[in-house]
């Protein structure tokens, strides 16, 4: 998995884990990035046109305030859910 995948599979997964969403600076502590990294990729995962690329629409931003949330759209959700390795699911 190249580092890039591996951020993409690191914010899907946090993301998922956070329902009502997360704000950015804490998103960019817990993933161990910059802003400007957590920013682009944002970018990269939303549903804006980048050149000749449409974004997949998995995240999304809105303001709440003084701050900015990120949130998973439902197709970004799937494929959060589509990463968990069921072998680290409890056991029932």
């Amino acid at each position: 998995m190249s580092a890039d995948e591996a951020l993409l599979q690191a914010l899907l997964t946090e993301l998922a884990a956070a329902p009502d969403g997360m704000s950015l600076p804490r998103l960019c502590k817990r993933l161990g990035i910059r802003m400007s990294v957590l920013l682009r990729t944002l970018a990269y995962l939303g549903d804006e046109r980048i050149g000749d690329a449409q974004g997949p629409g998995w995240v999304r931003t809105v303001e709440d305030g003084a701050r900015t949330l990120a949130h998973l759209t439902d197709s970004g959700r799937a494929v959060a859910m589509s990463l968990v390795d069921p072998d680290d699911s409890p056991a029932h």
